[in-house]
């Protein structure tokens, strides 16, 4: 996916993070790049260190289309969750597919739905990539 790189900084008590604006929303996330990356453009690989539960950081989205938004001390990402063959989960992210642990089971009837997860932003990572 090709997100903006807004600024890369560094608190005593996170990891780098990177705020990042996309056609859709922004938000600050951990940042795997180089330290001192320029802001501008970049191709990046999202991944999810965190089991998704339904009903606990998962949950039917208000709204249809993706999305990437702050809510508090997490991140909220907006997509289509489907299934894997071989029970994993993945997150559509506006074409870009970020797969996902599952802690338990999806309820029937959730895969091809729109889901928002609520992640800690410690716990989604960028990893920044050329094309």
């Amino acid at each position: 996916m090709l997100i903006e790189l807004v600024k890369v900084a560094k608190f005593p008590w996170s990891p780098w993070l990177a705020q990042i604006r996309t056609p859709f929303g922004g938000t600050a996330v951990r940042w795997c790049g180089d330290q001192a990356a320029e802001p501008g453009e970049y191709h990046v690989e999202w991944t999810v260190d965190e089991d998704i539960a339904w009903g606990r950081n998962a949950k039917p989205a208000a709204d249809s289309g993706p999305g990437v938004r702050p809510g508090g001390h997490c991140v909220v990402l907006r997509g289509q969750l489907n299934l894997t063959v071989d029970g994993a989960a993945v997150l559509d992210l506006d074409g870009t597919q970020i797969l996902l642990d599952l802690a338990a089971p999806l309820p029937e009837g959730v895969a091809g739905t729109w889901v928002e997860l609520f992640l800690e932003r410690e716990k989604i990572a960028l990893y920044p990539f050329q094309l």
